[in-house]
């Protein structure tokens, strides 16, 4: 998302250079998975967790620059608002005490930066979306510097030519205008990479798409925004519509959206690929000087530069990533569904569960997906992101029931036999499949915590609504750095 983009307008003649250059791209990568030219030895697990800075006062603060240059470490990224900063994690295998040396090295990282962000009055914050966010905090000024979020804002909106409606029904309701894509920065995710193999992307990937709801239901952590109660994960509905490309009347033609879960189940992550390029028009035509035909013709690894930036503006919840590591190319899923938060242990609690339960589903010897529509998925998926840990699911075999207890009969048991396939030691694999455990049996996520403590305060301290999300803010922080599972968290 954060590559940067140079060229400043674009021709006629560069979306048509392009989109033949996305076409090759996509000929090259079929003969590619023909002929297994993939790196599947030993792979690999990453993790990118996407931040927001506040000030002294809870408020967001626009200092992204000022922060990651004295953060200065190249782990720390820029992200779309002023407001937001990303951490890249190192890749590794999930084996033995990986998790917990994941756990070590975030922590360590988050402290030193959050160190060196309170010289600037300036305080990290992992969650959601930031309560005290206001609809005056996103405009136009409040974008990062990289050239590539000012071309991704004017070509969506040039693809739009109108400003943009947000509407969401939740508890309250809130139905505001944008005339930027920058209410897409309030979103801020924690993002699971899982590298598989050409044979086997298919099942991992349906596999996430049938866990993406019970994922949403456990992990929410986004029920405010502009001051509103609305959905128990708002980012939802929030970054499905911030993004939007399409005016009311392409809507009704049924073009597809941009941020998309999806229509179908897959046979092959060519699939993927091939309705990115047949479904949506280049926002960035952007053109690499490589011959992705001539490089493989002569033995080498094509980058297939224009696909991967077609790819990263297609915001699929679980999407596929073609990409290049030392010299070998590989595939993974990116699993976008979570939010960031709330600490650090809960953050890697979320990816034991989701790690260790799509191995699981991958590995049946009947298919899940195979036995529920798609569109039951899907429809998972938008209750669970409305209702949060007490959404009610469907699952096959046992029809309609809590999320709650769906997990803790049949899917935790699960993520544990595919944690034990990964190789994960079976301490680390207990204490963490122990945290998503107890916040089934409390019902304490980050958004009821969030919410609960937001009504305390309005009603025991008589705080007004600004105030009470403030103070929201200040104990979240407080109790985050304490590394604390939410469940256990509190209420003020």
């Amino acid at each position: 998302m954060g590559e940067d983009v140079g060229v400043q307008t674009f021709s006629r003649a560069d979306r048509a250079r392009y989109r033949d250059k996305v076409r090759r791209c996509l000929d090259v990568l079929g003969e590619m998975l023909r002929e297994s030219r993939f790196d599947t030895d030993r792979p690999m697990t990453g993790l990118e967790i996407e931040l927001n800075l506040v000030d002294t006062g809870s408020l967001p603060a626009m200092r992204n620059a000022e922060v990651l240059a004295a953060i200065a470490d190249p782990s720390f990224q820029t992200e779309l608002g002023q407001f937001n900063v990303e951490i890249n994690v190192p890749p590794r295998r999930l084996v033995g005490t990986a998790t917990a040396d994941v756990e070590a090295d975030v922590r360590a990282s988050l402290n030193s930066a959050d160190v060196k962000a309170r010289g600037l009055d300036t305080h990290l914050v992992m969650i959601g979306i930031l309560p005290t966010l206001r609809p005056e905090h996103l405009t136009a000024g409040t974008l990062s510097a990289n050239p590539r979020y000012r071309q991704l804002n004017e070509q969506i909106f040039a693809a739009r030519g109108e400003d943009l409606p947000i509407s969401i029904a939740g508890v309250e309701r809130l139905a505001v205008t944008a005339d930027t894509i920058t209410p897409e920065a309030a979103c801020t995710s924690t993002q699971f990479h899982l590298q598989v193999s050409p044979a086997q992307f298919a099942d991992y990937w349906n596999a996430a798409q049938v866990v993406a709801g019970i994922q949403v239901a456990l992990g929410a952590n986004s029920p405010l925004l502009f001051g509103r109660e609305l959905w128990r994960e708002t980012r939802i509905p929030l970054f499905q519509q911030a993004t939007d490309t399409r005016a009311e009347e392409i809507k009704a033609q049924g073009v597809r959206p941009r941020v998309w879960f999806g229509e179908r189940w897959i046979s092959s992550v060519f699939d993927l690929f091939d309705e990115n390029v047949r479904y949506f028009p280049a926002l960035l035509p952007v053109c690499d000087p490589q011959d992705p035909v001539a490089t493989l013709a002569g033995g080498d690894v094509p980058n297939l530069a224009e696909l991967r930036l077609h790819n990263g503006t297609v915001y699929r919840w679980n999407r596929p990533v073609y990409d290049v590591w030392r010299g070998r190319p590989h595939l993974r899923v990116e699993n976008r569904v979570l939010p960031a938060g709330p600490t650090v242990l809960d953050t890697v609690a979320n990816g034991a569960f989701y790690f260790g339960l799509v191995r699981a589903l991958a590995e049946s010897d009947r298919p899940l997906w195979s036995q529920m529509s798609f569109s039951a998925a899907e429809e998972n998926f938008l209750s669970c992101a409305r209702y949060g840990i007490d959404a009610p699911v469907f699952w096959p075999g046992l029809g309609y029931l809590p999320v709650t207890e769906l997990t803790l009969r049949r899917l935790l048991p699960m993520a544990h036999h595919g944690l034990d396939r990964w190789g994960l030691d079976p301490a680390e694999r207990d204490r963490l499949l122990g945290v998503v455990e107890q916040r089934c049996l409390t019902g304490r996520n980050g958004a009821t915590w969030q919410v609960e403590t937001l009504h305390r305060l309005e009603s025991a301290d008589h705080l007004d609504r600004p105030a009470a999300l403030r103070e929201v803010v200040r104990h979240y922080v407080d109790l985050m750095h304490t590394n604390r599972p939410v469940h256990e968290w509190p209420i003020p």
